[in-house]
């Protein structure tokens, strides 16, 4: 198999959110992370605005990776097909090779020159190695390719996340996705291209409360605004 490698390339979201905006989206959720008991009592009675307590928060670029690939294969087989014809024909002859009919069908081989192409686009958690759900391709486009040390600049009061699925294990796992059984008696090409493997860093927002002693993460994506419970931070 010929495998092609696309040069490896860092890219940066671009932020939808401002840290204040974040904090704000956050907030309405504070009770409902620290579970469905926590939340039907503050439906009972409200907490005191003292009894949940913002004890840190940070904003982050937490790593992913998104790789797009082709994979082509050039086989030749040798099959019988089979023709139906009509009742009065006994024999036929293909290509100075005579067949005998038999219940209106002929059984014909043949040499077939097959090629198959197929293209896949995945997403990797590069903290896991799991596939991870899409970022929205209009998000994508804006994204701004750097440098590591760009990157590094760019942080600033940011958690930089660093990725702990390298390239070479989420490359050989969507390899590995891509391999299928070729029906064939000769291979003649197979040839697999990564066109992009690429790690995006996405900005994520997390801040974790403290209520009667018990702490609990809420996260909002800097991309999509989206509010998730639970999650983690990297202080």
């Amino acid at each position: 198999m010929d495998i092609r490698l696309a040069e490896e390339r860092i890219l940066v979201l671009p932020d939808a959110l401002t840290p204040e905006s974040a904090e704000a989206a956050a907030a309405p959720r504070r009770i409902d992370a620290f579970g469905t008991l926590a939340k039907m009592a503050g439906l009972l009675s409200k907490p005191k605005p003292d009894e949940i307590e913002l004890v840190y928060k940070e904003r982050r670029l937490q790593p992913y990776w998104v790789l797009t690939c082709t994979r082509v294969c050039a086989y030749e087989r040798t099959r019988q097909h089979v023709l139906k014809l009509p009742p009065e024909v006994r024999q036929i002859t293909v290509v100075g090779e005579v067949y005998d009919v038999q219940a209106q069908q002929a059984a014909i081989q043949v040499m077939e020159s097959c090629r198959e192409e197929s293209r896949k686009d995945a997403v990797f958690d590069a903290l896991t190695g799991e596939p991870a759900a899409d970022i929205a391709a209009a998000a994508r486009t804006a994204a701004m390719a750097v440098s590591e040390e760009a990157l590094s600049a760019l942080a600033g009061n940011t958690v930089l996340v660093p990725p702990k699925a390298k390239a070479a294990v989420v490359v050989r796992d969507l390899l590995n996705s891509l391999s299928s059984k070729i029906d064939a008696d000769r291979l003649i090409e197979e040839a697999v291209s990564f066109e992009a493997i690429d790690l995006y860093y996405r900005p994520v927002y997390a801040f974790r409360y403290r209520r009667q002693g018990k702490e609990a993460v809420v996260e909002v994506d800097g991309v999509t605004g989206e509010v998730r419970l639970g999650g983690a931070t990297f202080e």
